[in-house]
């Protein structure tokens, strides 16, 4: 699912696509102060506990953005929403750390802006020619 979007994680034998939505992106911001806050939040913890919080918290958030965009496709048949405490209870402080590549890729589509160089942009309108 939105495979172009975001990255694949396995939580408890369960895949989920990890997506960086709007919905996803207005949390981070509450939480952290923006995207551009997350990695310093999440490298600075105080503590190896806190550090775990953060990460569960972001891959609750994150991998619940594509069963949220399931439901919202499929009402008939909605998936229940992945909670902290099952992320807690289904992974390993080593498969969380795993998902930091896919957290990462993510991100990344995210974010991603399309660039078109100079050479594929058409002239303005009113430019002379010349």
């Amino acid at each position: 699912m939105d495979s172009e979007r975001g990255a694949a994680i396995t939580i408890g034998g369960e895949e989920y696509t990890l997506i960086l939505t709007t919905k996803a992106t207005k949390a981070i911001a509450g939480r952290y102060g923006g995207l551009e806050n997350l990695g310093d939040r999440l490298m600075k913890a105080e503590n190896f506990e806190l550090a775990l919080d953060e990460i569960v918290w972001l891959v609750t958030l994150l991998a619940n953005q594509s069963v949220l965009i399931y439901n919202l496709r499929n009402k008939e048949n909605p998936k229940p929403l992945l909670t902290e405490e099952e992320v807690e209870l289904l992974t390993s402080p080593l498969e969380l750390a795993s998902y930091k590549s896919a957290i990462t890729e993510a991100m990344m589509r995210g974010t991603a802006r399309h660039v078109v160089s100079e050479g594929d942009a058409e002239p303005p309108k009113n430019a002379s020619a010349g």
